[in-house]
């Protein structure tokens, strides 16, 4: 197939509208549960209050925004592909931003501003306040302002939001890639997005991994567990394959999401008695490495260590696994030469992991 044919065919799975609305009518449409912000989300997403107040000042300037992108779904609901962070700010200005229990948050006050200095404490409508809150002809501004929206209609492919999602939250976003995987999860399965942050949040588990506060904010416990689940276990043929190790944790992630079959029950249980012993007999210094000439763990968390001790464990566990011996195979990697070698400076996870995974199973499996 040619280029041209190639893109011919692409353009006809995807089909899209757009059109300008206000932002009465944005503010109506989440009024009536007919537009899907994904409250999950707000955990992703980290804009500062005065990022918020910045959006809410270009607004009341007068400042083109950015379209929202918008997937349409069989029951005629949008979901928000991408703007969320835009719309939220909206209805958290406006008082009426709900959580992931359906509970109202706490209106936005906003800052000053180099443009607006008096906006500084404004809100949509104080409660006590008269003078704090934000003025009738302000208010008629704002409702009034338009933002496009660009919709996907549910006619396209499948997988079209998606993939939109992961082009637009991807490279110039703050969103670290486990956190843009996040957000597809639970636009996929929500069910699979809870059962992951469940595992991620198993005590054993960020026992051993040790993970400072700023890892665990952008989500790369999510990402060790994701890693555990789709690597542990994979053919060893299929490991020189892998390609872009992101690319395959998305890829397989969304597989999996979709896949009825998927048997989550049997995971968790090999996730849980791999930690469980990895706790128990080296805690914390299960992935941090050791140094053989002072014998003693030292340093923070090393993926390349996860990869051959999590990994090998969880292969092993039905048959061969010693668990007197775990602590002191540990300390045996860095004296073997098929681990230092290919953990070496450069090295990306493409190129070793079709070493390290085998030299797991083999290690724990004596």
């Amino acid at each position: 197939m040619s280029l041209l044919s190639e893109i011919s065919e692409k353009r006809k799975e995807i089909k899209t509208d757009g059109y300008l609305m206000s932002l009465g009518e944005w503010i109506s449409l989440y009024g009536a549960d007919e537009i899907d912000i994904h409250p999950e989300f707000q955990r992703f997403f980290r804009w500062s209050d005065q990022q918020k107040t910045n959006l809410i000042e270009s607004i009341l300037l007068g400042i083109p925004i950015p379209p929202i992108f918008v997937s349409q779904r069989a029951d005629g609901v949008w979901d928000v592909v991408d703007g969320l962070q835009r719309l939220s700010t909206i209805y958290h200005f406006l008082g009426i931003l709900k959580d992931e229990d359906k509970s109202v948050l706490p209106p936005l006050a906003l800052l000053g501003t180099k443009y607006l200095p008096s906006l500084k404490g404004i809100m949509w409508q104080h409660p006590t306040k008269k003078s704090h809150s934000l003025p009738d002809e302000a208010r008629l501004l704002i409702k009034r302002s338009k933002i496009a929206a660009s919709i996907i209609l549910r006619e396209s492919d499948d997988t079209a939001k998606y993939d939109l999602f992961q082009r637009l939250n991807t490279g110039g976003s703050q969103l670290s890639p486990q956190e843009v995987r996040n957000c597809i999860l639970v636009m996929l399965n929500r069910k699979m997005f809870l059962w992951l942050k469940k595992l991620a949040d198993y005590e054993p588990f960020r026992t051993c991994v040790a993970l400072s506060d700023r890892p665990i904010e952008e989500a790369y416990d999510l990402e060790l567990v994701l890693r555990f689940i789709l690597l542990a276990f994979i053919d060893v043929d299929k490991l020189k394959k892998v390609g872009d190790i992101g690319v395959f944790l998305t890829d397989r992630m969304r597989d999996i999401a979709l896949d009825d079959t998927f048997k989550r029950g049997e995971y968790e249980t090999i996730f849980k008695k791999t930690f469980d012993l990895l706790e128990k007999r080296v805690g914390s210094n299960a992935f941090k490495r050791y140094n053989t000439t002072k014998q003693r763990h030292e340093g923070g968390f090393l993926v390349s260590q996860f990869e051959v001790v999590a990994f090998g464990i969880a292969f092993n566990l039905k048959t061969s696994i010693k668990s007197e011996q775990i602590a002191s195979k540990i300390k045996s990697i860095w004296s073997n030469t098929g681990y230092t070698v290919w953990t070496r400076s450069g090295i990306t996870a493409t190129r070793r992991l079709p070493h390290l995974v085998p030299l797991g199973r083999k290690l724990f499996g004596k």
